[in-house]
């Protein structure tokens, strides 16, 4: 893996560092690779089962890198989108750890993770329209499906920037934290990592995907994806902890 990205592995939880703090670790065709990569890792580690994406140096991600893009480097992967997970973010849960920036690209990175935690300070913002662009990551396509539509057109016409606390009120991240957000964030994936890992999978798969279910189709959909977690060894294990009053031992099968 690239430096432009670091990872460190800690009980269950996959933390993912976009490390170019010089460049408020904006997104070039390295670091893209690098998260790929990252989340690759994590969807395919049963030892790993909540991932963290963070930024260094005090900033999450302030977007495209344009010398990168200027030097003709794309900052997508195939398959995946921009910054290795706008268009198809991991299986696993994925948390948001936001200090400072999360601008243009670096907000679309954010609205790909299923949960964000951010820093009191922390701004976020889709400011394109500002240079005579377009939020092509999935800003105009998630933010409308994570907040109320009128306040989604505000924001992706005025470009305005969105402070942490009217975030947290208007549904777009889940806490505020006057610390570092990675610590924050670390308590939450080790609420998430309690749980059994088939279910926490499937939970995530049922409600990013039922957006596009009909009413006809929701109750089937949602019965052929849980009859994997119904049948496991982990639900049995589940009920069983619950009756003898212990914590389960997951094995995820």
């Amino acid at each position: 893996m690239s430096d432009e990205v670091q990872t460190e592995a800690d009980d269950g939880i996959l933390i993912v560092t976009l490390n170019r703090p010089e460049a408020k670790n904006a997104v070039n065709k390295a670091l893209a690779e690098g998260v790929a990569e990252a989340l690759e890792r994590l969807d395919s580690d049963n030892d790993l089962r909540v991932g963290i994406i963070t930024g260094a140096g005090g900033t999450f991600c302030s977007g495209m890198d344009l010398k990168g893009f200027l030097r003709g480097e794309s900052p997508m992967v195939q398959g995946r989108g921009f910054a290795g997970i706008t268009q198809r973010p991991p299986n696993k849960p994925v948390i948001a750890a936001v200090d400072g920036y999360a601008l243009a690209g670096g907000m679309e990175v954010a609205l790909s993770c299923d949960l964000i935690v951010a820093n009191k300070d922390a701004k976020f913002g889709i400011p394109e329209v500002k240079r005579g662009l377009v939020a092509a990551a999935g800003g105009l396509i998630r933010m409308p499906r994570q907040i109320p539509y009128r306040l989604a057109m505000e924001y992706a016409l005025t470009g305005e920037f969105i402070g942490a606390e009217k975030a947290l009120e208007i549904g777009l991240i889940n806490r505020v934290t006057d610390g570092v957000a990675l610590d924050a964030a670390k308590e939450l994936a080790a609420k998430i990592n309690e749980n059994g890992p088939l279910a926490v999978k499937v939970s995530k798969q049922i409600v990013s995907q039922q957006f596009d279910w009909s009413a006809e189709e929701m109750w089937k959909n949602q019965g052929k994806l849980m009859g994997s977690v119904m049948g496991s060894n982990d639900a049995r294990e589940g009920a069983a902890a619950f009756a003898e009053k212990r914590k389960p031992n997951w094995t995820g099968t």
